[in-house]
């Protein structure tokens, strides 16, 4: 399986990110390590998916940006040249899907936690504040990002409700708007650009990235039997 990928660096710090499948991402010290952390991850992408994961994946460098971001702590600023390009119906409805499966995955997982302010992990600063460290508050954060992310291509969104329910209307209130699934690449706050594409691969990421913090945290807080692999991190 072929697997084509954007490489985001800050000096030592790279992350690599999947066109295909969109979402799944690794992070290193440097460009090797994520690489070679890529496959394992498309493996457990494909398993959260249902689909049959496999033994042979070709990771391939497609596109590079260096960032003056920090992406040792997850921020990114870059547009795919991918996510230049208008939507299908069908491309849309899948990766919505995709977007949607990946909020109700998230919301289970922090409705699992027996208690959601308690966390074993040790509090740390970094560019935007403090380091969301129990349940609540990575929900709390990630949730957040809905309003942002909408409205950094001219969608009225908000963050009220679950994550789930929010990021539902923000897709209605997309979908509202002629000609959607061609919308240009516009520039958003920061200077950085943002596509309808864009939004929906950074929703999947997001999730993803802090989901895995969360479920991490869990298992060190409550032990490895209490919260649910909801997106197969370990199996």
């Amino acid at each position: 399986m072929k697997i084509s990928c954007v490489w985001e660096h800050n000096g030592n710090d790279s992350i690599l990110y999947a066109n295909n499948p969109v979402g799944a991402f690794a992070r290193g010290a440097s460009k090797e390590e994520a690489l070679r952390k890529m496959p394992e991850e498309i493996r457990r992408y494909q398993l959260w998916l249902g689909e049959t994961s496999l033994d042979d994946y070709d990771v391939e460098i497609v596109q590079e940006k260096e960032s003056g971001l920090q992406v040792g702590d997850a921020d990114s600023d870059v547009l795919f040249t991918i996510e230049e390009k208008p939507l299908t119906a069908e491309e849309y409805k899948y990766l919505k899907s995709l977007a949607m499966k990946s909020a109700e995955d998230f919301y289970a997982l922090y409705l699992s936690f027996p208690d959601k302010h308690k966390s074993v992990l040790p509090y740390r600063k970094t560019f935007y504040g403090s380091v969301p460290r129990t349940a609540e508050e990575m929900y709390q954060h990630t949730k957040n990002v809905n309003k942002y992310y909408f409205s950094e291509i001219g969608v009225e969104a908000d963050n009220e409700g679950t994550i789930v329910s929010c990021r539902a209307r923000g897709f209605e209130a997309l979908e509202s708007i002629d000609g959607f699934l061609s919308l240009e690449v516009v520039t958003g706050s920061y200077g950085e650009q943002w596509s309808v594409r864009k939004v929906l691969r950074r929703f999947i990421w997001h999730d993803r990235i802090h989901a895995k913090a969360m479920y991490r945290m869990g298992i060190l807080t409550f032990g490895a039997d209490a919260i649910p692999d909801l997106f197969r991190f370990t199996q």
